[in-house]
């Protein structure tokens, strides 16, 4: 599994609209064949950051990295980033999703 974490820090004038601009991105990228999961959330320490928690089977990074909706999205994102976003890309990753916590179950 490819496991990619991308933290992303937006232009305070356009923080609010982060999570509309993104969508299409985000709705076209979850139906990709080898998408298990592709998720935002915002910082509650910064409300002009937001974090993307993502993965996918190690044989879809190619097809998503050279999809069309990847390139529309990486052409007007720098518009609306105010820092290079920090990402943490790791391939070969065991598992195939998210698992459940051991140490915290409801009472």
């Amino acid at each position: 599994m490819i496991f990619i974490v991308v933290k992303f820090t937006i232009r305070p004038e356009r923080a609010e609209e982060w999570l509309d601009l993104v969508d299409p991105f985000t709705t076209a990228t979850r139906a990709e064949p080898g998408n298990i999961f592709f998720e935002w959330s915002r910082s509650v320490d910064d409300p002009n950051q937001f974090v993307l928690v993502e993965a996918f089977q190690d044989d879809a990074g190619e097809a998503h990295v050279t999809s069309e909706h990847f390139k529309t999205a990486m052409s007007w994102m720098p518009d609306v980033v105010a820092t290079t976003p920090d990402i943490v890309s790791i391939q070969g990753v065991e598992g195939s999703g998210w698992n459940k916590m051991g140490e915290v179950t409801p009472r």
